[in-house]
């Protein structure tokens, strides 16, 4: 299978810990090389985040755990790239 290059998700994550912290600690994730959250919702008790995943060959599994090791929920995967490298997204004749 090729390897795994970005993985987007969309996580449920308490205010606590502060996004920043919340993110670093992904970036700790052995197979990851560089996190992006963005908040995407702020609830009274939960925020709703959108974090984007890079790294040569990202384990799907262990980020979740990893996520959920930190009180988040993965809701659902967005986005994900594979190959030898992350072909960006262009636009197409479809495209408005």
């Amino acid at each position: 299978m090729a390897p795994l290059r970005r993985l987007v998700v969309d996580v449920l994550k308490p205010h606590s810990p502060p996004l920043d912290e919340f993110a670093g600690h992904l970036g700790e994730v052995e197979s990851v090389a560089a996190v992006t959250a963005t908040l995407i919702e702020l609830d009274k008790e939960v925020q709703n985040v959108e974090i984007t995943f890079e790294g040569q060959d990202l384990d799907a599994d262990t980020i979740e755990a990893a996520v959920e090791e930190f009180g988040g929920t993965v809701h659902s995967i967005d986005q994900v790239a594979c190959g030898e490298y992350v072909a960006e997204d262009r636009r197409t004749v479809r495209d408005p």
